[in-house]
């Protein structure tokens, strides 16, 4: 009885971890694109630049999150 309380509780916490670790993720990248398109209006000629760091961030970004979500469902049994 007890055991079952601790892996349902287990994967809640589970649940909640991925669940933090995409919210934060679509927060990040929302920030990177906003302030992107910041420093394109105020230096166009930059534009490529700004892209490709934009680009590679924003999937490091993503990756991290990939990560946490992937380690959330393998607590889970």
């Amino acid at each position: 009885m007890i055991s079952l309380l601790v892996e349902g509780i287990a994967a809640m916490g589970c649940g909640l971890g991925a669940g933090i670790a995409t919210i934060g993720a679509g927060l990040g990248i929302g920030k990177i694109g906003g302030s992107a398109m910041d420093a394109i209006a105020r230096q166009p000629e930059a534009t490529s630049k700004i892209q490709t760091n934009m680009i590679l961030t924003a999937a490091f970004v993503e990756g991290c999150a990939l990560f946490a979500i992937a380690a959330c469902a393998f607590l889970i049994k």
